[in-house]
């Protein structure tokens, strides 16, 4: 009887609940847990510390893609009296520009897109982060269709970083750096918790540094979260 109401249940539990799908070859019956590992790096985009951080974690992806939900938060200050972002980025206005324009593919495209069009810019040099020609040749090496997309129309369809949807985006990611108590770039978090930054050089990282260090440190927290425990109801 008990069997019998487990496989009904069952079912039932994983149409509700995200993340969950059925083995039906090793343990038929039985769910399996895909929880994604939160990682967040705070950055500036034209910022050095940025520019390798993210370097770092293209060969954490390598390793580890399909277990983490990566985001970037930008770090900037209100200023209401800056016209086009309201916002003072450290590295000037197209500073400014540059995360809008980030931001706005992050929204309108795939991640292997968005990450492709970072590290397209990354490539062509910081100083020309923010630019909008450098945003429009990075959006077609990322295939991603500037016009069509959504992206265009959220950072402003000339590149220029501008659009009101992407500084809406962009004031949003500050807000939510400055309750994270982000201000240095880079700083990197896993599953909402610092572990590491990099400020001239690698600070506060007790648990390592290379990219060995942070995929051993994501296949930890994956494993923590889908243990299970928290979404079977029965023993």
């Amino acid at each position: 009887m008990l069997l019998s109401l487990k496989l009904l249940i069952l079912p039932a539990l994983a149409a509700a609940v995200p993340h969950i799908v059925f083995n039906d070859q090793t343990n038929p019956g039985e769910p399996l847990i895909d929880v994604k590992v939160p990682v967040q790096l705070g950055v500036m985009s034209k910022c050095p510390d940025a520019l390798l951080c993210e370097a770092t974690f293209n060969g954490v992806l390598e390793k580890v893609k399909d277990k983490v939900d990566l985001s970037l938060i930008y770090i900037a200050k209100f200023n209401s009296s800056e016209p086009d972002f309201r916002l003072s980025c450290m590295h000037g206005a197209e500073e400014c520009a540059g995360n809008v324009q980030q931001l706005c593919v992050a929204k309108y495209s795939t991640r292997d897109q968005w990450w492709n069009f970072i590290q397209c810019q990354n490539f062509e040099g910081r100083e020309k982060i923010g630019r909008p020609d450098v945003a429009l040749k990075c959006a077609g090496v990322a295939q991603i269709d500037w016009e069509t997309s959504g992206a265009g129309q959220c950072a402003g369809l000339d590149g220029d970083g501008k659009g009101s949807e992407g500084v809406s985006l962009l004031h949003n990611s500050v807000r939510l750096g400055q309750h994270l108590e982000i201000t240095k770039s880079c700083t990197v978090l896993i599953n909402e918790r610092k572990v590491c930054v990099h400020d001239g050089t690698w600070k506060e990282c007790e648990n390592g540094h290379t990219v060995s260090d942070f995929v051993r440190q994501i296949n930890d927290e994956y494993d923590k979260l889908n243990s299970g425990e928290d979404f079977l109801p029965f023993a």
